[in-house]
């Protein structure tokens, strides 16, 4: 019976010897995949810090593009500003000039009476342009101006 034991407990020895070989062999193929996987994981990783480093080149890029805009664009609306203050003013001073104008042609006009002076039509039959109508200075542009006008607004050229 000792002998015998002795063989049973050398065969389950050998039995779990054989169980720890496969499963060492389980755990080796396990471990290549592992190793594989790292590989794999540190291509990615160092994709990803190539992908960081360019994008953070582009963000520096951009920022830079956005203050050159900034500034421009902040230049040029300062530009736009004292360009619309200048003709805001100049605006001003042409309603002054044509305010002067108008009192100065009003005071160059002849005093005659509403029903003596005929109104200018805006198109003259040809009998009428055979009498010449006497017209101060500031009507005959008024009319001129009028005529100018409806011919514009008929579609056809005024000149």
């Amino acid at each position: 019976m000792n002998h015998s034991l002795g063989l049973i407990i050398e065969s389950l020895v050998a039995v779990l010897l054989v169980l720890t070989i496969g499963y060492c062999m389980l755990l080796n193929s396990r471990l290549k995949r592992l190793k594989a996987d790292e590989h794999s994981l540190k291509a990615v990783i160092a994709e990803l810090i190539t992908a960081t480093e360019i994008a953070e080149r582009a963000i520096g890029g951009l920022k830079l593009a956005v203050r050159d805009v900034n500034d421009n664009l902040g230049n040029q609306l300062a530009a736009a500003t004292q360009m619309s203050d200048q003709l805001r003013k100049q605006l001003a001073e042409s309603d002054g000039v044509v305010r002067r104008l108008s009192r100065i042609a009003s005071a160059a006009r002849p005093i005659t009476s509403p029903d003596a002076v005929p109104e200018p039509a805006a198109a003259p039959a040809p009998a009428a342009m055979a009498e010449p109508v006497r017209v101060s200075g500031a009507k005959a542009v008024a009319a001129a101006a009028q005529a100018f006008s409806e011919r514009r607004r008929t579609g056809g050229l005024a000149a």
